[in-house]
């Protein structure tokens, strides 16, 4: 049975090139020199969903493990973290809050 990437793979088998990489590589060259603030525990928790499976942007993926590890932190407890801070907070004010993109 193919496994999650490999079912995700184009009908070559090469890596996928995500639409918002661009934005996403800034986002994850901040992450990487930053601190785990409440804003950065988000951007890192919202990227590794993005990322989570997707066949391609490896270096993204790779930089987003060695936030996570920089930070001394497991994938659970960065989502149990950033589930508190949106519970009490609105995170993007200002940035269309009103938008989702976890995606």
């Amino acid at each position: 049975m193919a496994d999650a990437k490999n079912a995700k793979k184009d009908a070559q088998g090469k890596d996928q090139d995500h639409p918002l990489y661009r934005i996403d590589r800034d986002i994850v060259n901040q992450l990487l020199e930053g601190e785990p603030n409440d804003r950065n525990l988000a951007e890192l928790a919202r990227l590794r969903i993005r990322y989570q499976g997707f066949p391609g942007a490896r270096d993204i993926q790779t930089d987003l493990d060695k936030v996570l590890q920089n930070w001394s932190l497991t994938e659970p407890e960065l989502l149990e973290r950033t589930r508190i801070i949106h519970a009490a907070a609105q995170v993007y004010r200002g940035e269309g809050a009103r938008r989702e993109d976890w995606a």
